[in-house]
């Protein structure tokens, strides 16, 4: 870790303002007692209306954690002690979430001078009224000038993510913006500790005017009260605790955000045009989406069918070449149909680095049987065990193709194939019998449909789950309860999602064969 140098100290911003910059006095007026945390502005940068809604929205519509972000928490947390119990250190004593006490401890054990100081509480109160309250995980002594002495400290922070993600610099901005506040000198670097890359330096020069971009929108969205409006992003949406409050929201104005395809960005370039509704995009012609950003001609064609699809409530073929009206959308070979299928599907823990499920569903056309086979490996050390089990039933079947639904199966069984040393011909050789729907699905159809996973398709196809709730994050968390319990209930559980995903995947390829031989001119 090294010292601020003269250069960048000047490219940061004057210490005696960092307690003192915040609104203008018209909004100051307005002000209310407000604590704004970094988890705060860490989750004001997924979604600045979840924000407000933890502040000012009716708990009767907050749900409870899901399972998953309670795993994830409780992971997180294990992954922090373990860090922390590399070298000693010391911890401020204060009744929870009494920021005020906890300020007050830390701050005792600044001025002592001690090494390292975790779960530190920094506070300070801009002249809007605000408090800001940064919480790192690790204050570290170093060599410096603050108001105590010849000494300095620097903030870390211990993520279990495995890439220094802009929203955890972010995170650490906050800390080191509020820490030069409360010690009279700023740091040069934070730091991160990622679970799989390890120690990461965060750049304050670089990265703190987007902090306070983003701090200062955070302020202006608690103190003027005004509700954020609706936007359902499902890889960010879908562990929130308003997410059913805001869903409903959504479906109710059939909000645009529910179109795949609609981004955040793209959706402000189309307000700006007054394409606010699916009746707006359906008629737009697609000439005048295409010079926005991030559209181009093959977004704007698609984004224009799909608001038609949703409209017409109806699958619509999608093609991006020339084809004779009588031919096939996807041929044999892209999509074959044979006398046996496989469709397979995994469980993983990704966190744990471990596949413990392999599913596959073989269907022999001939003799008109499904039987699904789950090689489940009910620790850790059974994964290569399993991994032999599933080698053996494909190879099994030389010629049957192999269908699956997203990328990873594929990239998963080249992963285990070097892990486990298995012989590289017979890899490729399998995974030439890969099929994978998902791509050959949004490549020739669009569907009336919020989202191309495999649940939105199954479902609109008319298959679903025996366990309505089960997603692959819950089957994660019954994994983990199943090791912590040896409960098999867990493990059924499990087996019986896994083979539901199989047997939807199958559903999917054959609605996809009826799709793409009929007549082209029938859908466009």
């Amino acid at each position: 870790m090294v010292l601020l140098t003269a250069q960048a100290s000047a490219a940061l911003p004057p210490i005696d303002s960092v307690a003192v910059d915040g609104l203008e006095a018209d909004t100051v007026a307005n002000s209310t007692e407000i604590w704004l945390t970094d988890e705060v502005l860490f989750n004001y940068q997924r979604c600045p209306r979840r924000v407000f809604l933890d502040r000012y929205g009716d708990r009767q519509h907050r749900a409870s954690a899901p399972d998953y972000l309670q795993k994830l928490r409780q992971d997180s947390y294990l992954h922090q002690r373990e860090v922390l119990s590399q070298a000693s250190f010391h911890e401020p004593s204060y009744p929870k979430r009494d920021w005020v006490a906890g300020a007050a401890a830390t701050t005792a054990l600044m001025q002592q001078g001690v090494d390292r100081i975790a779960n530190a509480v920094l506070q300070i109160t801009l002249e809007n009224g605000i408090h800001l309250v940064s919480c790192p995980d690790l204050l570290v002594k170093q060599p410096g000038y603050s108001i105590w002495g010849d000494w300095i400290y620097a903030p870390i922070d211990i993520r279990l993510g495995k890439r220094p993600k802009l929203d955890y610099q972010v995170a650490v901005a906050f800390h080191a913006y509020v820490l030069a506040a409360v010690q009279g000198m700023w740091a040069e670097t934070g730091w991160l500790i990622l679970r799989q890359r390890g120690t990461y330096g965060v750049s304050l020069v670089d990265v703190l005017p987007r902090m306070e971009e983003i701090l200062q929108s955070c302020m202006e969205t608690l103190l003027q009260q005004q509700e954020p409006e609706v936007f359902i992003s499902h890889s960010r949406c879908d562990l929130c605790h308003w997410f059913s409050r805001c869903y409903a929201l959504a479906q109710s104005d059939r909000h645009l955000s529910l179109l795949p395809g609609i981004t955040p960005s793209r959706y402000v370039h189309l307000k700006a045009l007054q394409l606010k509704t699916l009746e707006d995009i359906a008629i737009a012609p697609p000439k005048q989406l295409e010079p926005l950003p991030g559209f181009g001609a093959q977004v704007a064609q698609r984004l224009v069918k799909q608001a038609q699809a949703a409209l017409q409530n109806r699958a619509i073929a999608h093609v991006e070449f020339p084809v004779s009206p009588t031919s096939p959308l996807l041929s044999e070979a892209e999509l074959p149909t044979a006398n046996v299928e496989l469709y397979f599907d995994i469980e993983a823990a990704p966190e744990q680095n471990l596949v413990y499920l392999h599913g596959v569903l073989v269907v022999d056309r001939l003799t008109q049987t499904e039987i699904f086979h789950p090689f489940l490996a009910k620790c850790q050390d059974d994964e290569g065990k399993v991994w032999n089990q599933f080698l053996e039933l494909v190879w099994r079947y030389p010629h049957a193709p192999i269908f699956h639904f997203c990328l990873y199966e594929a990239q998963t069984v080249k992963r285990l194939g070097e892990y486990y040393g298995t012989p590289s011909d017979l890899v490729e050789s399998l995974l030439s019998r890969f099929v994978d729907l998902h791509e050959r699905v949004t490549r020739v159809a669009i569907l009336p449909i919020e989202s191309y996973a495999l649940k939105s398709i199954a479902r609109w196809l008319g298959f679903n789950w025996r366990d309505s709730e089960a997603n692959g994050a819950q089957s994660i968390c019954w994994y983990d309860q199943w090791l912590t319990t040896g409960d098999h209930t867990y493990l059924e559980a499990i087996l019986r999602y896994n083979e539901d995903d199989c047997r939807a995947t199958y559903r999917v390829k054959d609605w996809l064969v009826q799709f793409t031989q009929l007549d082209i001119e029938s859908f466009s």
